[in-house]
């Protein structure tokens, strides 16, 4: 069962920004230079998680910093940063002096990896369950301390109701080391989640191609997403520029080729043509996000979307600007040579 959603905005929303009310006269501006235009839309929803299980371990350290154990394994995405930045905003402590050790089954033996854009909805769950548990545990603790019946954290100290007694999380955990209590140093906590979260959007892409030569150009892209809560847009928005260029590989560039006898002929990338940056325009992202309902961090993730949607919406825009040619089938890859072909056989046609 889809959780949450508002399928109606984001197209609504992507149909606005990508003018798809002013793309008959850019059609016909193309057609004046005798090229093909098309419109391409993909609207996908795809479901989250894997594993709805994850455990997460904390400890403050000796020299007033933290290291936070986790059971899954960032590719690249920049979870260390998420990661950091929630255990920083949790306790007061110094993004830098916050050490992320991931997939380590010497320190958590137990994580279900990463995959299925789990790795922050799962695992910062886990992570937040643990903070909670390891902030609960200092309060009690400096409540015994202080004699106060009512101990708080603010965001920047634990403080006494009616007093003045304040400590930073360094300080708490150093009187904590002082006493003893090494057992409020070191919290784990492992949880599973209700269920899986959906992200959704919309991608349209506009495609012009020269009949002459096959060649395609991606004109403008426009992406409407749905990530529920987003903790780190800027590593959002890298993830889905990532995954248009993937997509766009994949639909126009990428072809694997053998010869009769199956001997690979594009085995390097002198000949396997990779995406590069001059294929690409400025691309339009827009997030409407509606947290999901099936984890406290509202999160739906992000990870496949940009490649999910790009492929669909590249293969509908190409489809688009030949239908006029009489070229009623397209598949993958788009590469000069076979849309030249496509375009030579439907002109032969009576």
């Amino acid at each position: 069962m889809i959780d949450v959603g508002d399928f109606p905005r984001i197209l609504s929303v992507a149909k606005a920004r990508a003018d798809v009310a002013g793309f008959a006269g850019r059609r016909a501006e193309s057609a004046a230079r005798g090229r093909l235009r098309g419109l391409g839309l993909a609207a996908y929803i795809e479901a989250i998680l894997g594993d709805q299980s994850e455990t997460a371990r904390l400890t403050l350290d000796a020299d007033g910093g933290a290291t936070l154990y986790v059971g899954t394994q960032s590719n690249g995405q920049g979870h260390e940063t998420v990661f950091a930045r929630m255990v920083a905003q949790a306790t007061g402590l110094p993004e830098e002096a916050i050490r992320i050790v991931q997939g380590d089954s010497d320190a958590i033996p137990i994580g279900g990896g990463t995959g299925g854009s789990r790795s922050v909805t799962v695992q910062g769950t886990a992570l937040r369950a643990t903070l909670s548990v390891m902030q609960a545990a200092f309060a009690s603790f400096l409540a015994a301390e202080w004699g106060a019946a009512d101990v708080g954290f603010d965001g920047t100290a634990f403080g006494a109701q009616g007093s003045n007694l304040r400590l930073t999380w360094a300080e708490a955990a150093e009187l904590a080391r002082l006493r003893g209590r090494m057992d409020l140093l070191d919290h784990s906590q492992r949880i599973k989640l209700d269920g899986r979260s959906f992200p959704n959007g919309a991608h349209v892409a506009e495609v012009e191609i020269d009949p002459e030569t096959g060649a395609l150009v991606l004109c403008r892209y426009t992406v409407v997403d749905d990530f529920g809560t987003l903790i780190a847009p800027q590593l959002a928005l890298g993830q889905v520029h990532g995954g248009i260029a993937q997509g766009f590989g994949q639909a126009v560039t990428e072809a694997a080729i053998h010869d009769p006898r199956g001997q690979l002929l594009t085995a390097s990338f002198m000949d396997y043509a990779l995406p590069r940056a001059g294929d690409f325009p400025g691309f339009d992202i827009h997030f409407e996000p509606v947290p999901s309902l099936m984890n406290p961090l509202g999160m739906k993730g992000c990870g496949e979307a940009g490649t999910v949607g790009a492929l669909g919406a590249i293969s509908n825009a190409v489809r688009d600007a030949l239908a006029p040619a009489g070229v009623l089938r397209v598949d993958m890859p788009f590469t000069p040579v076979r849309v030249w072909h496509w375009l030579q056989e439907a002109a032969s046609r009576p």
